[in-house]
This record gives C-alpha cells, structure tokens and sequence, in this order.
C-alpha cells in the first residue's frame, strides 16, 4: 500500500496515513511556466496499490485537475489498483437536469474520473447517494455522522431537537434523530439563487427546545441562516448546527455571526482556516484511514457506518 496527497488537504492526508501506520509516499506536484499542473511520483509504484487523498475543495478546478493528473500518473506508473480518496466530493450540486440546458456536473466528474483511470472511489457524505450509481466502479460511501454523533452527545445538549433545513436532507436529519433518540422537524425552502433561498413553512415543534440543524454542506450559510431564523421566530432556546463539509465563504462567516446559530460542528474533510465565528472542527482521519486499511485487505466496512 502507498498513500500519496495532492496539495488539496496534506493534513488530513498526513494524519491518515499515521493512523494506517505508512509514510505518506513521495509526490512532485508542481507547475510550469503557464500554470499547468505536472506531477511526478518520485517512488516506484509498480504493482502498488495506490490511494490518492484529494478532495475537490476551493480551488475545486485546480483540486480536480491535480487529481486526475495524479491518477493518469499512477496508471502509467504501472500500479496495480488506484483509488481516489475524495473526502469531499465536489461538483456535487448538479446531479439532475432540474431546468433546460444545464449540465449535470456530478456525473461528468465521475466520467472524468473513470477515464483517467481511477479503479475505486472512497468519499464521504455525497451531497446526494445517487451520485454512486454514477460510477460503474466500486464506491465506499461513508458518512461523518459517527463522529458528529460522538460529538453531540459529548455536549449533552438538554430537551434537543434534530432539524432538517430542507426536506432533501430529510433522510440523513432522521437518521440523526433516530441515533440521537430526540424529534425532528423540517423547514421548507425555495431557493432563489446560489447565494439566497427563501423559507416558507416549519413542520415540527421547536419551541422552548435546542435545535441542531444537520446538513451535508455549507458555503454561503444561506440555508442553515435562513432556517435558523425561522427556528428562533418559533420559540427555538438555542440554536446548532451540524455539517460534513464547511467551505465557507467571508459572506458565509457574516451571515453565521448576523444569525443565532451559536456554534457550528464541522469536519476536516476540507481544510479548516481560523475563522471569527465558534467552529468546532472533528477529524476524520480514523474513519477514512480505518476504511482504506479494509479496503486494503480485502475487509467489509459495513460496521464503519454503525453509531455505537
């Protein structure tokens, strides 16, 4: 086995790689002159089975195309299989023709992914599971709920309530709920841009509880800003919220410090800068690093998606 990192998040690549017990492998990534990508590995991967760490996180053109470079090389370089370990899968949003001439991005990347000559994709909390049947290869969908889990029974939060910001994360807000053994409510929203949406309605009763808003991801805060402000005109006490991947933008952090959402759990599946608002950032080093030692041999990771 040799894990190797782009320059997307070396961190989390370097913590994986001590919890497997290997040395993250050798890997030139630079540039030419005109800002084209050249990679080269600078140990011999033949026969090896190589795992690529490289989520598709800002810049997510320059993070792709550094990953399928990486992937051209290892298949050149002669390695017996070549996963992309992707804790963030970006490109994610458009995976339906929803309006007239619009691509559908998710399953591009995963023909850009399979050309290049990827044989596996292991990621995290797709922003919609069907993106797996995009693929006709194998792919290891884990989830960040065992480690946010661990997290808020850790804060005891009294009399909680699990929300759902919009009825698409209806499914993953129940599954919280159900570990968490609390209620769950929805807020209805319409979105009217990439940068704003509009909330209509709340189903389920909020007041004089605290509510966790679960999400998949968050980039402007619109949503989880929008639904918090609902929570709190419906009697809500205190106000969380709970996502995979934070790739937040300086409008996000205003919108988050303008809002009652109090603190927001998050993930290191993207790198994680200091940020002027509570950012409770959990690692997902052991799951991912757990999953590859399994994929490795061979192994189930089934039980990697059991909440103790």
């Amino acid at each position: 086995m040799k894990i190797f990192s782009g320059n997307a998040n070396p961190e989390l690549a370097t913590q994986i790689a001590e919890y497997v017990g290997e040395s993250l492998g050798e890997v030139n990534v630079t540039h030419f002159p005109d800002g084209e990508i050249m990679v080269k590995f600078v140990e011999n991967i033949r026969g090896r089975d190589v795992f690529i760490v490289q989520p598709t996180c800002p810049p997510p053109n320059e993070n792709l195309m550094e990953l399928l470079i990486m992937i051209d090389a290892a298949r050149r370089a002669s390695a017996a299989r070549i996963t992309a370990v992707m804790p963030f899968y970006g490109y994610a949003r458009q995976d339906r023709k929803d309006q007239p001439r619009v691509p559908i991005t998710a399953k591009l990347v995963a023909n850009l992914l399979v050309a290049a000559g990827v044989n596996r994709i292991l990621t995290m909390d797709l922003h919609a599971q069907q993106i797996q049947g995009f693929f006709d290869i194998p792919v290891d969908h884990l989830y960040a709920a065992p480690v946010i889990v661990r997290y808020l029974r850790s804060r005891r939060i009294e009399d909680p309530v699990i929300v759902s910001p919009d009825p698409g994360g209806l499914k993953m807000a129940y599954g919280y709920s159900n570990v968490l053994g609390t209620g769950l409510a929805i807020v209805a929203k319409q979105r009217r841009s990439a940068r704003e949406v509009e909330v209509h309605n709340l189903v389920g009763d909020v007041r004089g509880r605290n509510a966790v808003l679960v999400d998949d991801m968050t980039t402007t805060a619109g949503t989880l800003c929008a639904a918090a402000g609902l929570l709190q005109e419906n009697g809500a006490q205190h106000i969380y919220a709970a996502v995979s991947h934070c790739l937040l933008t300086d409008e996000g952090v205003k919108r988050l410090k303008d809002s009652p959402i109090e603190e927001l759990v998050t993930t290191d599946s993207v790198p994680q800068p200091e940020r002027d608002f509570p950012v409770k950032v959990l690692s997902v080093a052991e799951l991912m690093g757990e999953a590859i030692l399994r994929i490795h041999n061979n192994q189930s990771v089934t039980s990697l998606f059991r909440i103790k």
